[in-house]
């Protein structure tokens, strides 16, 4: 029996291998060429975005259609990017709209086109920042003048004839080093993602609604999808101001906004009504919307319109612990920002939507992520998340707001800098920089101190004193100059001073000078704003910035340093000012009355961080720079600006002090330019300017004064550590 047995299969083996012989030699005899593209593919295209959406991987089913020769799937910045071209600088050029450099005013060329208002406040920004050149052959990135934010056919601001237009380029070189912006891609019914209506060849792609499939890690850069009415500069910050107690809104979770009868994006929303309870769980739509939708609504169109126009969007969003996002025809849509700036927890409904800068930022702080799969699990996930994580989550949102989609600006600049920390060589910043306030794109990289709102780290117990003069005077024994030199020396925590002789005159020889016990250093430079360069002499974080004609005793200045080693992040110093609204003119206006509120510290006798000198010279918009040195005026206006605008913060005004100048100096002797009748008008006009560029106003009111401990207080003198305070007047 066991012969038998072996026999038979020993048979059915001989048997196996004839026909996988014959078999094989009849593929080869009918000339058949595998080819793996032809076999069909079972494998969900998402299998693999696990990794890029973090704990809370989604995916989502259904046909994928590969891009047509659109998009170069391969392209990597090794292969489709020149780095020879940001070898010496990052700039960034701007092809001009005439279209003359183009080359595309010649015979048969067609006529320059007009950008859309959104596409025009995206050049704006970039033309008017650090990064903008206008001579080409110092780019490393160029941006075209065509319109390419909305390639949706059937739109009014759709640009046709791309494709002759790019190749009449003077430098398209394939694509190569380009970024093209994108918002809407593809048209109904469809809206297929790769849909541009033009070869991108080897360019970057910044894209709004970009899908984990088509994003090419390390080359793409996903941005958001914006309103055409978002804030070119500064917008408005986010609407939470302080966590406040209890922790849950009126409602959980809320959604109001369309839905689709049919076509790409409507299942989702379609099946909304289904978690609508009308108790904390409030998600209403309408298909009322569009030309026809009373030839195509459905059963359910009547009772969700009623049930919509019951509530009003604007309660639900500031009432809403958690908002709903789900996706739209797109993958992203307008509601993910409206709910970031409302502080409403966003609750991702958009299978496999590769969310803005997502190579940066670590969403899992800001987002919860759900599948469009499992909606009826929905609920069972928003009521399991804890308050101290509703806190954090809340907190984010708003970092993440105000430092990267509050605007036009920021989000452009984000899309640089990700690109910037590409290249070979350039510092990257770590993800702390970029998930954490005041966020990445005010840090600088490069710079190796201590950042002012690291309070982790220790400051210095010493600061350098910077003298700034331009007046030119005479340095006697009894000038202003020598005795504040004088003051100096005897402070125990004077490091080195620093004098920025500004005059066209010579400066002092240095035997005229005071005998000094620490550093002293006369720097001949003329300019408004060379006071607040980055000396490489200056070694401490802290700074004390002053007038040649500041008066201010030791006692002063080492209070006024004690406050600001608490708080290191805000100017700190002796004269105050203020701005307003004047209603009547429409503009900003500048007062030197005393009031009970300030908001603005003048550096003529102030204490701020050393890293606000590498801010100003190489972070702010040339503008603003131009507009100082063109006024010889306004430049502690300026670096009271963007203190502000960095921190958030109001500057810190110290002691009593209201006159910190000497008296008007005598006929004959140098004039300080505080005594020009003029100077107060220009500080007005660079007020209002500077919060043009700014597209705010970033300066904050304070009605806080520090004084020391036992100020004025009947005990004796010997208790007090500043006894010389006392005697100041105000």
């Amino acid at each position: 029996m066991q012969a038998k047995k072996r026999y038979l299969l020993v048979l059915l083996s001989c048997a196996f291998l004839a026909y996988c012989y014959l078999g094989g030699y009849r593929l080869k005899n009918d000339g058949y060429e595998f080819d793996a593209k032809e076999l069909p593919t079972y494998r969900d295209e998402y299998d693999t975005a696990d990794d890029h959406l973090g704990g809370n991987g989604v995916r989502r089913s259904g046909a994928f259609r590969r891009p047509n020769n659109i998009v170069n799937q391969k392209c990597r910045m090794e292969t489709c990017f020149d780095f020879l071209k940001c070898s010496k600088d990052f700039r960034v050029y701007v092809y001009p709209p005439s279209g003359s450099e183009e080359g595309m005013m010649g015979v048969g060329a067609e006529m320059p086109l007009v950008p859309s208002a959104a596409y025009q406040k995206v050049l704006d920004v970039i033309t008017e920042s650090r990064y903008y050149t206008p001579d080409p052959s110092k780019a490393c990135l160029f941006v075209l003048a065509i319109d390419t934010l909305d390639r949706d056919n059937l739109s009014a601001d759709y640009v046709r004839n791309v494709p002759s237009r790019l190749q009449r380029l003077k430098y398209w070189n394939g694509g190569k080093n380009h970024v093209i912006f994108n918002l809407y891609s593809g048209t109904w019914p469809e809206y297929a993602e790769d849909d541009l209506g033009f070869d991108t060849g080897q360019a970057i792609l910044a894209k709004a609604s970009m899908s984990i499939s088509s994003f090419r890690p390390g080359f793409d850069i996903s941005i958001p999808l914006f309103h055409k009415n978002h804030p070119e500069k500064g917008g408005e910050p986010g609407f939470v101001t302080t966590n406040n107690f209890p922790i849950n809104k009126k409602y959980l979770l809320a959604f109001k906004g369309k839905r689709y009868v049919h076509g790409i994006g409507s299942e989702t929303r379609n099946s909304l009504y289904h978690l609508h309870n009308e108790r904390d769980i409030i998600l209403v739509t309408t298909c009322k919307h569009g030309k026809s939708w009373k030839e195509l609504k459905d059963d359910r169109c009547d009772e969700d319109n009623t049930d919509y126009d019951r509530y009003d969007y604007e309660i639900l969003l500031h009432n809403s612990t958690l908002c709903l996002v789900p996706r739209g025809r797109r993958l992203g849509s307008f509601r993910f920002l409206e709910v970031l700036q409302a502080g409403c927890i966003p609750v991702l409904l958009s299978n496999a939507w590769a969310l803005p800068f997502s190579q940066v930022i670590d969403w899992n702080k800001a987002v919860i992520w759900a599948d469009e799969r499992l909606l009826l699990q929905v609920p069972e996930i928003v009521r399991s998340i804890s308050p101290k994580k509703i806190f954090a989550l809340r907190q984010q949102t708003q970092i993440l707001w105000n430092q990267y989609f509050s605007s036009i600006e920021k989000i452009v600049f984000t899309t640089f800098e990700i690109i910037r920390e590409r290249l070979p060589g350039e510092p990257v910043r770590d993800g702390l920089m970029w998930n954490t306030s005041p966020g990445a794109l005010v840090t600088l990289p490069q710079y190796q101190g201590v950042y002012p709102w690291d309070h982790a780290s220790p400051m210095d117990d010493n600061f350098t004193a910077v003298i700034y003069a331009q007046l030119g005077a005479p340095l006697t024994q009894t000038s202003p100059l020598y005795r504040l030199v004088k003051a100096l020396t005897k402070s125990s925590y004077t490091c080195m001073v620093v004098v920025i002789w500004a005059n066209e005159k010579s400066p002092p020889p240095k035997v005229r000078w005071p005998v000094m016990n620490v550093p002293l250093h006369i720097v001949h430079q003329p300019g408004t704003s060379a006071r607040f360069s980055p000396h490489p002499l200056i070694r401490t974080e802290a700074i004390l910035s002053l007038d040649e004609d500041s008066v201010l005793t030791t006692d002063e200045i080492d209070f006024a340093f004690h406050v600001w080693r608490n708080f290191p992040e805000r100017v700190v110093g002796y004269p105050a000012r203020s701005h307003y609204w004047d209603d009547a003119k429409g503009s900003w206006g500048y007062t030197s009355k005393w009031t009970n509120d300030y908001s603005i510290v003048l550096t003529g006798a102030a204490f701020y961080h050393h890293y606000f000198n590498h801010l100003y010279s190489e972070w702010l918009s040339p503008l603003l720079l131009k507009t100082v040195e063109q006024s010889h005026n306004c430049e502690d206006i300026l670096m009271n600006f963007l203190v502000s605008h960095v921190t958030r913060r109001p500057p810190i005004k110290v002691t009593q002090r209201k006159q910190y100048k000497e008296t008007p100096p005598q006929t004959g002797t140098a004039r300080s330019p505080w005594n020009d009748p003029d100077h107060f008008i220009q500080r007005q006009t660079c007020l209002n300017t500077f919060a043009a560029v700014f597209g705010y106003m970033p300066l904050l009111r304070s009605n806080t004064r520090l004084d020391p401990v036992l100020f004025k207080d009947p005990v004796s003198n010997l208790r007090k550590k500043y006894r010389q305070i006392e005697l100041v007047g105000s």
